[in-house]
């Protein structure tokens, strides 16, 4: 009885789009650095990376990275894998079950169950600080991670939001910091109609949010994601 009560909210946390996973005290203090898999499919696994100086008595800041459409969990890391150490982050990158992330096949299934899965394995074995968790993604993964971003404001201090085409949470929980990047000569997202319009109504919701225009195209300049690391650690 219990358990099938427990699938019902899972089903329903999944639904909408919430994650349920949240920090813990590790199960071990020994931990593997560096980039692993976490072994979770076979096919489009989620990979994490541990920074050298990682100490279980010195709880981290992660962030949950989100690639664009047709990418993959390697694509994913890439805004941040070089500055991880130095930065001291632990970085979560899952791949999408299908090509894009399933809110923009027209609701939340899959993607967020395995994000969950993600997120409880690492925090299991891995100390988080629960005051610096953010979700970062870059085009579709940023319409993505501002949409589970803000529905999952309990979990995520920060959103980072490299070129967003849209967005679309299922409720507003707590007020997450929110940073956005977009490239003013953006032939597949253009800002006229993505970022330039989503920055206005998130202010007009009361969200913080720290809004860069670059010259450039559908893509994270080098400084562009410095930024917004340096914006997450301030």
């Amino acid at each position: 009885m219990l358990k099938n009560k427990q699938q019902e909210q899972n089903r329903q946390a999944v639904a909408f789009g919430k994650l349920l996973a949240r920090p813990m005290q590790p199960q071990q203090k020994s931990a593997q650095v560096g980039l692993q898999s976490l072994s979770l499919d076979g096919n489009r696994d989620a990979l994490l990376y541990v920074p050298k100086s990682y100490q279980a008595d010195k709880p981290a800041p992660l962030v949950l990275m989100l690639h664009g459409a047709g990418g993959d969990a390697p694509g994913g890391l890439a805004p941040f894998l070089q500055q991880a150490d130095d930065a001291g982050l632990i970085l979560l990158a899952p791949a999408s079950r299908l090509k894009t992330w399933d809110m923009l096949y027209g609701e939340y299934d899959a993607d967020i169950a395995f994000i969950n899965q993600a997120l409880i394995l690492t925090f299991s074995h891995y100390a988080v600080d629960p005051a610096q968790i953010a979700v970062e993604g870059f085009s579709d993964g940023a319409s993505y991670a501002l949409s589970v971003g803000i529905t999952n404001g309990d979990l995520f201090s920060h959103i980072i939001a490299f070129s967003p085409g849209f967005m679309r949470p299922q409720k507003q929980q707590g007020k997450p910091q929110i940073f956005i990047s977009h490239g003013k000569w953006d032939n597949v997202l253009p800002i006229n109609r993505c970022s330039r319009k989503i920055v206005p109504q998130l202010q007009h919701a009361n969200y913080d949010v720290v809004y860069q225009e670059f010259d450039g195209f559908h893509t994270v300049p080098t400084g562009i994601a410095n930024s917004a690391l340096e914006w997450f650690g301030s």
